[in-house]
């Protein structure tokens, strides 16, 4: 048997796999504190939908990645507290985030986690977390492609200029 060859779990991490996710977790858990904020200033049922899902989906991936340092031994990133309800009515119109501005920044979330679960999956030795960063990698692609089909829908989406010859 080569060197890392066994039981991906028996093998430690290395470096930039506990640092990438260490970071990961630590941005993740500051998203999740952000959509609970954006759950109190949207007023379109299908994208406070939309972002509930990216918080179930986002406190799963927390999950598995605190599991994993827990049992590798790395101290876990502090996470902010988790937000209260409020109603949007509440909220003055001026200081209210807008739907078609929550949901692009939900939508710039998931396109820059997939360019991190990436970089943790192309660097790391251990096939468990690489596999694991792949399926989270898979489940932000899914999520990502309804905040698009739900920008055009809604008309939300800002499209650069189109290049015609």
């Amino acid at each position: 048997m080569g060197i890392l060859s066994g039981n991906p779990t028996n093998e430690p991490m290395h470096y930039g796999e506990v640092f990438g996710t260490w970071s990961y977790l630590l941005a993740a858990k500051g998203m999740i504190g952000g959509y609970q904020v954006f759950l109190n200033h949207t007023g379109d049922s299908d994208l406070h939908r939309l972002i509930e899902e990216a918080i179930h989906e986002g406190q799963q991936g927390i999950k598995d990645v605190e599991t994993l340092l827990k049992e590798n031994g790395v101290g876990l990133p502090p996470a902010p507290p988790e937000r209260p309800n409020a109603q949007q009515e509440k909220i003055p119109v001026g200081a209210r985030f807008q739907d078609p501005e929550i949901s692009a920044a939900v939508s710039k979330d998931l396109a820059a986690g997939l360019v991190v679960c990436s970089q943790i999956i192309g660097q790391s030795t251990r096939e468990d977390i690489a596999m694991k960063f792949g399926q989270m990698h898979v489940q932000k692609a899914n999520l990502g492609a309804k905040f698009l089909r739900l920008n055009k829908e809604k008309g939300w989406l800002v499209v650069p200029p189109l290049h015609q010859n």
